[in-house]
């Protein structure tokens, strides 16, 4: 069966687009502003990166913010499950993928997407800050989307932090000498996002940011301009 003969035209795609998006503004105009965190669905509780995520979901929920995770397994999982078990709220975005068998069973909150677009547009209509966590495509894709948005003022500025120093040092050494070597992005640019394996510094960098946004859940979430 060709590729073709499966794909719905847009104009049957966008209503069913529309619906999903009004769904979770709906959802995140209840809860209040959260942190999005992106990661992998292929690492395993003993995986010290699932270990951080947990711990970082938990503080996050102890200090009001909402965390919002892709609903699946792996750091997704870890990430719900730390602010679950925390009693904050735990928003899941879920998505059916053939590598991702189930979505994880720490939500208080669930949302289910039959499309990426707007599944990540939810990612960005209701953040405060985001924290990236090692990951494969989707991860990558996720990070370059949001530093693109805020370099690009689409979004507010927010915290971006990139956790596992190892794990990130390789990109961020290209970035430098590819990307601000050939004035592809300015060299501030780098102030963009911070790289820590520190769960306080975690913390204390998205703090400092959201000092005020529990106090901001009147405000509509919207998505990019």
């Amino acid at each position: 069966m060709s590729i073709q003969s499966v794909r719905l035209p847009a104009s049957e795609q966008i209503p069913g687009i529309m619906s999903e998006l009004q769904t979770a503004a709906e959802t995140l105009q209840e809860i209040g502003w959260g942190v999005s965190v992106f990661g992998s669905a292929r690492l395993r509780p003993d995986s010290p990166y699932y270990q951080l995520s947990e711990a970082i979901g938990q503080r996050l929920a102890k200090a009001g913010l909402t965390v919002i995770a892709g609903g699946g397994p792996g750091i997704m999982e870890a990430a719900n499950k730390g602010a679950f078990e925390a009693g904050g709220h735990s928003i899941g975005l879920n998505i059916e993928l053939p590598r991702e068998t189930h979505n994880n069973h720490y939500q208080t909150h669930s949302l289910y997407f039959n499309y990426f677009y707007s599944r990540k547009a939810t990612f960005f209509m209701h953040s405060a800050a985001y924290v990236a966590l090692p990951g494969g495509f989707g991860t990558l894709d996720e990070l370059f989307e949001v530093l693109t948005l805020v370099q690009t003022r689409k979004v507010p500025s927010a915290p971006i932090v990139l956790v596992g120093v190892s794990f990130w040092s390789g990109l961020i050494d290209w970035i430098k000498s590819q990307l601000v070597t050939l004035g592809l992005i300015a060299p501030n640019d780098l102030n963009l996002f911070i790289v820590t394996d520190d769960v306080d510094e975690v913390m204390a960098h998205i703090n400092k940011y959201c000092v005020e946004c529990t106090a901001r859940s009147d405000t509509a979430p919207a998505l990019p301009e």
